[in-house]
């Protein structure tokens, strides 16, 4: 964390941050041995797979390629998109208070965060305090993915930020550190009691 310039621009991450995030879930009833899920998301529908889906690929395309290489696994495979809803089943209300806190008295507070478009689109609507900060940058709607210093300068450049003066909140700590490459300042989001320690050494609870 880095305290050489006040915050003025609060950008959160998303999954794990704001909303929770486990795939496990669903296939924990789909995939009931917990070897056999292990597998499965190791080799089938592994992190590597969709987090294509978050760079901009389509879920038709993303089905497509596993299915031409796991053809007995269909079923599951396309099970993923089907209950992905299931996935994000909880809000962190601690850590959305603090972020609907900041927006209350004034800050400036946007989002960054990958994430497939269409699912981020459920997402906002199962989770409507996702359309309170003053805008969002996604993955999937422009190509580019974090930890990569091309999506931070975007989020900069349409946001209208000053990077020495954004405070990045990720669960990430690849990102975290992604985000000090573009010159941000940045936290390593943990639980929301830590949050809020870390936002209080940068005073940042003094009016929220």
């Amino acid at each position: 964390m880095t305290e050489t310039n006040p915050v003025r621009h609060i950008v959160f991450d998303i999954g794990r941050v704001l909303i929770h995030y486990d795939p496990h879930i669903p296939y924990s009833r789909l995939i009931p041995d917990d070897a056999e899920r292990a597998e499965f998301f190791a080799t089938v529908c592994t992190h590597e797979w969709n987090l294509e889906q978050d760079r901009g690929r389509s879920w038709e395309e993303a089905e497509e390629v596993l299915i031409a290489e796991h053809p007995e696994k269909e079923e599951l495979i396309r099970a993923f998109r089907v209950h992905w809803p299931e996935m994000v089943s909880h809000s962190y209300d601690d850590s959305v208070a603090i972020m609907l806190d900041f927006i209350e008295n004034g800050h400036d507070v946007t989002m960054l965060t990958n994430f497939a478009s269409d699912t981020f689109k459920q997402a906002q609507e199962k989770f409507p305090f996702l359309k309170a900060p003053r805008g969002v940058t996604v993955s999937g709607e422009i190509g580019l993915i974090k930890p990569d210093r091309a999506i931070y300068d975007r989020h900069v450049d349409v946001f209208d930020l000053d990077p020495a003066a954004c405070l990045f909140i990720d669960d990430s700590l690849a990102n975290v550190e992604g985000a000090i490459a573009a010159g941000w300042q940045a936290v390593h989001f943990v639980e929301p009691a830590q949050l809020k320690r870390d936002l209080n050494a940068l005073g940042l609870l003094e009016n929220a």
